[in-house]
This record gives structure tokens, sequence and C-alpha cells, in this order.
């Protein structure tokens, strides 16, 4: 009777201790990537408002080098607010903060460029996918210095001499945002974001965005700007369906 008891209490504790491990909130394929299936994937699209007051841009002063100085026709504005007549705002970044948890997505195999050209990063504000190659390149005559001063990722600092090849660095954590400067040209300034899937963008001069083949779910978006900050909507996208969200930031 004893032993009876003894393993009707051993069989207990080994279904208590399955019942406690939580499976693996990702169903991957084979690769181990999720996939998404384009028969039900959406789009999510939308477009960015400036509602603030409009202010004649500052003009950037690079007489610290005269190189640099010689590379324009006329003298160089700010971009930190760049919004039409109409306030639709250019260089905003736009991506899913909540919503994908438990997909991993395979990074592209495609580099994502940014440039320093005319003494300036090009463009001033990058999406990246966590694994992804970034590709550095210097169009300009004159050295540069890109130095990116993550707080999760792995700090780097590299010159590039013109007329030099490329070289690539690639993120390994999720980061929103990462600053990116010149250590020879302090006006020089970029923002990078790190996302662990590929639904991002940054808006254009009409400040529109657009993420395509999104599988559907209930979704929060969030948009970041360098300096109006973050502002967050829900947005639910049935299948094989279309959302469109406005965002007015001042």
């Amino acid at each position: 009777m004893k032993t009876i008891f003894r393993y009707a209490i051993f069989l207990l504790l080994c279904f208590s201790f399955a019942c406690a491990v939580k499976p693996s909130k990702q169903i991957e394929t084979a690769s181990g990537w999720y996939k998404v299936d384009a028969k039900t994937a959406g789009t999510i699209s939308g477009k960015i408002i400036y509602s603030g007051k409009k202010s004649s841009h500052k003009i950037v002063n690079m007489d610290a080098d005269p190189q640099c100085v010689k590379l324009h026709l006329r003298a160089v504005s700010d971009e930190s607010i760049a919004a039409n007549s109409e306030g639709a705002l250019a260089n905003v970044f736009v991506y899913i903060k909540q919503g994908l948890e438990g997909k991993n997505f395979e990074p592209p195999a495609d580099p994502v460029i940014i440039d320093q050209n005319g003494c300036w990063f090009n463009p001033r504000v990058l999406g990246i996918q966590v694994g992804q190659t970034l590709k550095v390149k210097n169009s300009d005559p004159v050295t540069h210095n890109i130095h990116p001063m993550p707080e999760i990722n792995r700090e780097w600092n590299q010159s590039q001499a013109p007329d030099t090849e490329p070289f690539t660095r690639k993120f390994t954590q999720p980061e929103i945002m990462i600053k990116v400067k010149c250590n020879i040209h302090a006006w020089m300034q970029a923002w990078v974001g790190a996302v662990a899937h590929p639904y991002f963008a940054v808006t254009g001069a009409d400040g529109t965005f657009t993420l395509h083949d999104v599988p559907p779910g209930n979704y929060t978006l969030e948009i970041w700007h360098e300096e109006l900050g973050k502002q967050e909507q829900q947005v639910t996208l049935a299948p094989a369906s279309k959302s469109e969200i406005e965002f007015k930031v001042r």
C-alpha cells in the first residue's frame, strides 16, 4: 500500500512539474524563422502631421572645416523639424512596438546604407533590423568619423578617409533610438532605430509611412521624433486588410 501511495505522489509531482513548464511562444518553421502568410497579411499606413509653431530653420555653421563649406552652393539648414507648409512631418521613425512577441524574423540580406555626403549624414534617420548589415560610406573628399552611442548595443567609433571602401557593422539588440555623431564635425548627427522585426519606416517629405506584409493582429504602433518625442496608438489589423492611422504632434 505504501508503495502504491509513493508512486501516486511521484506521478502527481511529475504532472505538476510538466504543467509548470510553459510552452515556447515561438512557433518556428524548419529554418527557425517566422514566415508571414501572404494570404492573410495586410498593410498599415499613415501620416504624421505637425501642428506646432512654424519656425525658421537654423543655419548649420560649417566654418570649422572650410572644405565642408566648399561642398555647398548655399548655406545648409538644420533639419531637426522638417515639416512642409501643410504640416507633413519628415524624419519620423515609425515601428510596431508591441504585438509581434514570440515571432522571430530573419534579417534581410540587403544592407542598410548610411552615407557621409556634404559633411552630413544621409539619411538623418534610418531603421535597421537586428542582425542586418549596416554599410557605412564616405562620399566626401574629407575624413569623417562615425560614432554611434547606444545604451544597449556595443558602442563603436571609426574614422573613414576619402576614397576608402565602405565598412560594415551590425546591431545585435533592439534599441530605439541610437544617436550617431561625427567626432570631427560636431554638427553632423543621425539616428538609428534597431528593431527585431521588419515592420518599421521613416516618413518622407510628405509625412507618410507604410508597413507592408503585416500579420493580422492587435498592435501598438509608436512614432519617434528627435525633437518632438514619442507617441503611441493602438491598431487592429484584420486578415488581408488595410489600416490607416494618423498621428498629430506639436
